[in-house]
């Protein structure tokens, strides 16, 4: 491809994977993140680094709400896709910041689509979430399913998201589409979800905190495969200018196994702190992902045993360096 793919937010969990991933494809790629310190500024400089020693990637240090900065970067290249990872995550956190949550997902992504549109760039792909199902009780989580019942200002953003994206196909004819992406894990994570943190606490001999006495369940879904499943659809032709996937493991984990896993791999047992429900929290995830089948042939295939041993092992080796 001759113009290069835009990443945003690449020096994050699956912003960083992606580009490593596109960029051994033979892409070039143009990354941009702001480096906050929402987690270890250290871990995204890590990353960063790798990415850094490939000639074809280079680096824009930015944020989403400084609308000059993109649209200088929009006017010195030329965009044939935009893969928008960027933005504000985690739930819990948007109960006590929740203008953070806004200027980013919300004031950003409309700057976002903004100079995608200006610009006209050809495909605009970005992270929706599995959040948006909300109180959803039905199982699996369709694409068809209604979204109106958000549980945290952080699923209410990516919600907005989708709004805002299907008015831009509409009024504009570019073509978006939305990823609900459903429990990313694997090596190079984020630290505030619960695999790494639970890994982290174990490892140190500190209690873990399990909500809802451990009667939970996740879609975890390894990162390979939400990479994979990304690719596969941007490489898809343009069949309708507004698409929305789930990438899910389509197999939901009880949180109880993720953490006999995590205590195998480290050879230590956990401390348990049981805890009741919290606000925002949903018993089960679970992706109905026949849409991602029908249109790619894709399934995700990595198993939460494999997928567990391979970030356990990354951790204790990133963390003993």
């Amino acid at each position: 491809m001759a113009s290069p793919i835009l990443i945003t937010g690449c020096a994050g969990f699956i912003g960083f994977h992606l580009a490593n991933r596109l960029l051994k494809d033979g892409y070039s790629v143009i990354g941009l993140d702001n480096l906050n310190d929402y987690y270890e500024i250290s871990l995204k400089q890590s990353r960063l680094d790798i990415l850094k020693q490939n000639p074809s990637f280079a680096f824009v240090r930015a944020s989403l709400e400084d609308r000059a900065a993109l649209e200088n970067m929009f006017s010195d290249d030329s965009f044939s896709i935009v893969l928008h990872l960027a933005g504000q995550a985690g739930v819990r956190a948007s109960f006590t910041h929740p203008h953070a949550y806004v200027d980013s997902n919300v004031v950003g992504f409309l700057n976002i689509l903004e100079a995608c549109r200006n610009h006209r760039v050809g495909h605009l792909m970005y992270a929706s979430s599995s959040s948006v199902y909300g109180a959803n009780t039905k199982l699996p989580f369709s694409v068809q399913d209604p979204t109106d019942h958000p549980l945290s200002l952080y699923a209410a953003t990516k919600k907005a998201n989708e709004l805002m994206a299907h008015s831009y196909s509409h009024l504009y004819g570019l073509r978006t589409t939305g990823l609900r992406l459903f429990t990313a894990y694997g090596p190079w994570g984020r630290p505030d979800m619960a695999y790494y943190s639970f890994t982290k606490r174990i490892s140190n001999g500190i209690p873990i905190q399990v909500y809802n006495n451990g009667l939970m369940k996740r879609d975890f879904t390894y990162i390979d495969d939400i990479v994979e499943g990304v690719v596969r659809l941007m490489n898809q032709p343009h069949n309708a200018p507004y698409e929305i996937y789930n990438i899910g493991n389509n197999q939901p984990i009880e949180l109880m196994r993720l953490i006999e896993l995590i205590e195998e791999g480290l050879g230590k047992k956990a401390i348990i702190e049981y805890l009741p429900m919290q606000a925002a929290e949903v018993e089960t995830t679970f992706a109905d992902i026949s849409k991602l089948r029908d249109a790619t042939g894709f399934s995700p295939l990595t198993r939460i045993e494999d997928g567990m041993n391979r970030f356990v092992e990354w951790y204790c080796r990133y963390h003993s360096e």
